[in-house]
């Protein structure tokens, strides 16, 4: 998935990519340790524990994940780059536009559930 803050930043926010999972009924996204609600993949979702925006999309196979107007590198959890490399039909990962990182992929339900009660 490539995900994008977007609260206080225009198309220049921080940006990731990495695996992501979904809740049983797939309302709500787990990515980097975050749980995020909203609509369909390709729109803006909210994190559930501070409320901040965030574009959620999968990645695009020509590698332009960022929004045309957007600059910044995006950060990549190494443990997805041989498969990001498949999809967009490179051997290595474009120059400058990149940081390699590991993000965090354990999805933090029992947050979730604690957020959820807490709104009943």
């Amino acid at each position: 998935m490539y995900v994008e803050l977007k609260s206080g930043f225009n198309d220049n926010g921080p940006a990731w990519i990495g695996m992501a999972s979904f809740s049983k009924t797939g309302r709500t996204i787990y990515f980097n340790g975050l749980a995020f609600q909203g609509g369909r993949i390709g729109s803006i979702h909210h994190e559930m524990e501070r409320g901040g925006k965030y574009w959620i999309s999968g990645v695009k196979k020509d590698g332009a994940d960022r929004h045309w107007a957007g600059s910044g590198r995006i950060k990549i959890d190494k443990a997805v780059i041989s498969e990001y490399l498949a999809i967009i039909n490179k051997d290595e990962l474009p120059k400058g536009k990149f940081e390699i990182v590991e993000l965090n992929n354990t999805p933090p339900k029992e947050l979730v559930n604690e957020i959820t009660n807490r709104k009943i």
